[in-house]
């Protein structure tokens, strides 16, 4: 490590893999299960897919959760970050089955079920490992070494002992009902799996004639092929147009079914005629309805998207190609009366992109009503609290009208339902284990159950799976439940909802560490869950492949390093609000990042003259240490001067306002408050100011000594602070500046900074931020004056005795960092004088030789009134608006009142300005 100074610039990629490799050697990221929940913090990742890549939502999802474990271990808990990786049941088939067909080779079935999850099995151990090492570039300390897989052996006994107890209670049976059918993978899907799109579609008015008369009763549908299946008409039993024909039939076109005319109250009589052709076979409210009255149920359209041998002549036809068919018969026979544009919204798979066919099937179900009541208790006692807080009424919402849940998947790659079928006698064996015989009739004639399960019922497992139920271990006990779970919003219900039903069902029955009985609140899956937005491109636009707009996170670590990535996503991760990502940004962190390492350098370079000279060495700050390891708070400085009481103080400042972010999810405001306090405060002034006192020159040794001392202090602090944000270049730093020899292998390991209220110094800060106006009002007088850079002016100062003494003392910091040749105080206003700034505390000019543009002078002044004017305006309004004052923390509050007193009075001095141009 030694040579830092001479690396002129931070390269992260011969860094990254190198630290990434050390964390791993170190075990951080492993710990032993010792504790108790309540003293550890372990958190669950979203288990990506074995088909995956890493894209931008994982690498939010991953920055934001290793930032909060990473900030929990260096709080001193025993931190175990879970990976669990799930087989992706549909979309990892597909994956298969489409190389089967770049490969010329058989397809699934001439392969044989066997055979081709073998070939499954291949390709993950393939591609399976993909996404993890994307994980560990992106610096992720996840617990690598107990990866779980959803198709584990141990995994495996846990989702066959979860389905027997579920079937044994009741809530799983099997039973004919409507579904949602995916053609596109030959599966059922769920609710969930479904995207609705807005589609224009034909609104067909056809004539059904009334049995017995030569009147006709039209209907209006979009979908004219699915009336070969009608088994009645529906009417709204208030509608009066239709009352009579309640109880009477009509004749079904095409095919002379005689069809009854029903009264129910789902008909709209606003919508077409107000007459409803009712398709129990290929509608879902037509199916409840069919259901209620007693109908036929017809299917026309099979389970590959085709006519079937009930639609008589239009079988074998798509379904496409039945519609234009049944149109032109209808057409020709007169039965056509109208055809009108109609938009409306069509359901489509989320799984291959294809239209949903609402098909009756028989299907596993999970019963979800007794499993969804304590899963809306915890969350409405904020036992499992959720942010941001809209998405807890979402969630309510949604469980409150929850129906069954179609568990069984019409493929073969997952875990196979464990029921098996007896040729005999019909019935079904479900047990853990495989039968010899039927449980019902002990014939031997049994088969198993082709479908395998949903993937979300194994995942919905994860958070007590992964740590060995259905055994007690002493994982289990250690870190169940865990402490938070971040997520994105889309998976709310497909994967939150069901970890809450299925830990608090399951986990009731597990005897608390010290063996007493688990009640409810200790039975949830986790006692938080944070609801992170999506990651857009720069134009706020959904990223999409088709708009090629997607950015992949590894080229733009590549291109950036992982620091500055992962500063991105967490400086615009603002709850509630998605990330409009730009690479600007990131560049800009990237900046960042250099500016921090050339921050190291200058500190370096000052600590080996110092040593070269025998004055200090890193050896002493390392001695000023207790039990030679950095504590949570700053010790064994000197702050002597100004600028080193303000920069302490301002550091404690910002490590409590990092806490209090980190705490509540406001990664945006923990990142942007280290951001400018390292860049704007540490870089800007402290090291300009600081300088001539660790330089060798005439300074004392004992001015040296402690300004090493503490910029050294302070930097090392400054990177603890930063490390959960950017990770690999505080690691470099911080093995620096103790040589390779820490304390501790890793700064991961070290106590995170907290603020100690002894060094808390309001007046300094408010000295500090006098004396930076000051400075900051010269160099922009000279700029205006366009003033030669390396050339002194004089500068006058009007200001009260209290000001005075302070420029006074600090003269040389003053004259320095504001190329000013000399300060000299005046005793009248300068206010009216061309060339002078005004501010609440003091008004400064600038005396140079050159003829002030009256014009230019008059329009600077304007602008600064109207952004002051408008400054004031705003604070005026927020100090105005109860609901914020309610809010807003008091310092917060205090802070913008005296920020208004100090605009009156600026004003004022300015109005006095243009006054005096004429």
């Amino acid at each position: 490590m030694a040579g830092l100074q001479d690396r002129t610039r931070f390269e992260p990629s011969e860094v990254e893999p190198r630290i990434v490799a050390a964390w791993l050697a170190s075990g951080l990221h492993h710990p032993d299960p010792e504790g108790t929940p309540q003293e550890n913090f372990s958190i669950a990742i979203p288990p990506p897919n074995v088909t995956g890549a890493l894209h931008m939502g994982h690498a939010l999802n991953g920055a934001i959760q290793d930032t909060l474990v990473r900030w929990h271990r260096m709080l001193g808990m025993r931190t175990k970050w879970i990976l669990g990786t799930d087989h992706a049941g549909i979309a990892t088939q597909r994956q298969v089955e489409k190389r089967l067909i770049a490969e010329g080779g058989a397809t699934r079935q001439e392969l044989g079920r066997e055979a081709f999850v073998e070939r499954v099995w291949a390709w993950r151990e393939e591609h399976g490992g993909q996404i993890i090492e994307q994980f560990k570039r992106l610096g992720a300390t996840l617990d690598y070494d107990d990866e779980r897989f959803t198709l584990d052996d141990a995994y495996v006994r846990a989702v066959l002992k979860v389905f027997v107890d579920l079937y044994d209670k009741g809530l799983i049976y099997r039973d004919h009902y409507m579904v949602n059918w995916d053609p596109g993978s030959r599966s059922a899907i769920s609710d969930l799996e479904v995207e609705n799109r807005e589609v224009e579609d034909i609104l067909y008015s056809v004539d059904y004639p009334l049995e017995g008369s030569d009147r006709v009763l039209t209907v209006a549908t979009v979908r004219p092929e699915t009336m070969l299946a009608d088994t009645a008409v529906a009417v709204n039993p208030e509608d009066e147009r239709h009352a009579e024909l309640v109880g009477r039939f009509c004749v079904l076109p095409l095919v002379g079914r005689r069809l009854p005319i029903i009264a129910d109250d789902h008909v709209d009589p606003s919508f077409g005629t107000g007459a409803l052709k009712i398709t129990p076979g290929h509608d879902v409210n037509d199916f409840e309805i069919g259901r209620r009255h007693g109908l036929e149920e017809i299917s026309v359209i099979g389970e590959d998207g085709r006519m079937n041998e009930n639609a008589g002549e239009y079988a074998g036809m798509t379904v496409p190609e039945a519609q234009a068919a049944v149109v032109d018969a209808l057409r020709e026979g007169g039965r056509l009366r109208g055809e009108e544009p109609y938009v409306h919204s069509v359901p489509f798979s989320h799984r291959s992109g294809e239209r949903i066919e609402p098909l009756i099937s028989l299907q596993w179900f999970c019963r979800m009503d007794e499993l969804a009541r304590p899963a809306i208790e915890v969350v409405q006692r904020d036992e499992v609290h959720i942010t941001p807080e809209q998405w807890k009424r979402v969630y309510l919402d949604w469980m409150g009208e929850i129906r069954p849940w179609c568990i069984s998947r019409q493929l073969w790659w997952g875990h196979r339902i464990p029921a098996w079928h007896c040729a005999a006698c019909s019935a079904i064996t479900v047990a853990r284990e495989t039968p010899a015989a039927c449980g019902t009739c002990s014939s031997d004639q049994i088969t198993q159950e082709t479908d395998v399960l949903d993937t979300w019922f194994s995942s919905g497992l994860l958070p007590f799976t992964v740590f060995g139920w259905p055994e007690n271990t002493a994982d289990l006990a250690a870190f169940y439940p865990t402490q938070l779970l971040v997520t994105g919003f889309d998976i709310l219900f497909f994967w939150v909802a069901r970890m809450v039903m299925l830990g608090c069902h399951f986990m009731l029955d597990v005897p608390m560490p010290d063996g007493s009985k688990r009640t409810l609140k200790d039975a949830v899956p986790f006692r938080e869950v944070y609801i992170h937005a999506l990651v857009r491109d720069a134009d706020r636009k959904k990223m999409s492949k088709t708009k090629g707009n997607v950015l992949d996170p590894i080229e733009v670590i590549g291109e950036y390093g992982t620091d500055a990535t992962r500063f991105t996503l967490a400086a615009m991760a603002a709850p509630g609000t998605d990330i409009a990502f730009n690479s600007d940004r990131t560049q800009g962190y990237r900046a960042f990042a250099n500016k921090i390492w050339n921050a190291a350098r200058f500190m370096f370079m000052n600590v080996d003259k110092a040593q070269q000279a025998g004055i200090w060495s890193l050896d002493d700050f390392r001695k000023s240490l207790k039990d030679g390891k950095p504590g949570a708070t700053i010790t064994g400085c000197q702050t002597l001067t100004l600028e080193d009481r303000w920069i302490f103080s301002r550091f404690n400042g910002v490590a409590g306002q990092v806490h209090q972010a980190l705490a509540e999810f406001r990664f945006h405001e923990a990142a942007n408050c280290i951001y400018d306090f390292f860049w704007g405060e540490f870089c800007d002034w402290y090291i300009e100011l600081v300088k001539p006192r660790v330089a060798l020159g005439d300074t004392s040794a004992g001015t040296v000594r402690t300004a090493s001392q503490n910029l050294v202090a302070l930097f090392e602090a400054s990177l603890r602070l930063l490390h959960p944000f950017m990770p690999f270049i505080t690691e470099e730093i911080w093995q620096a500046v103790y040589d390779g020899k820490p304390p501790l292998k890793s700064i991961a390991l070290v106590v995170f900074p907290e603020a100690d209220p002894a060094q808390a110094d309001t007046a300094a800060e408010t000295s500090m931020a006098i004396l930076q106006d000051l400075i900051v009002s010269i160099r922009t007088l000279r700029a205006d004056l366009k003033v030669e850079p390396k050339e002194k002016v004089p500068v006058q100062v009007y200001a009260n005795g209290e000001i005075r003494t302070l420029v006074d003392q600090n003269r040389s910091a003053v004259e320095r960092l504001a190329g000013a040749e000399k300060v000299t105080f005046v005793e009248a206003s300068l206010a009216k004088l061309p060339g002078a700034r005004s501010t609440a505390r003091f008004e400064v000019r600038v005396v140079y030789e050159k003829k002030i543009d009256v014009e230019a002078e008059r329009k600077r002044l304007t602008k600064e009134l109207e952004a002051a004017e408008k400054e004031l305006a705003n604070i005026e309004r927020q100090l105005g608006n109860l609901e914020f004052l309610s809010k807003a923390p008091a310092h917060i509050v205090e802070k913008m009142r005296l920020r208004a007193q100090e605009l009156i009075v600026l004003i004022e001095k300015i109005r006095g300005g243009l006054n005096g141009l004429g």
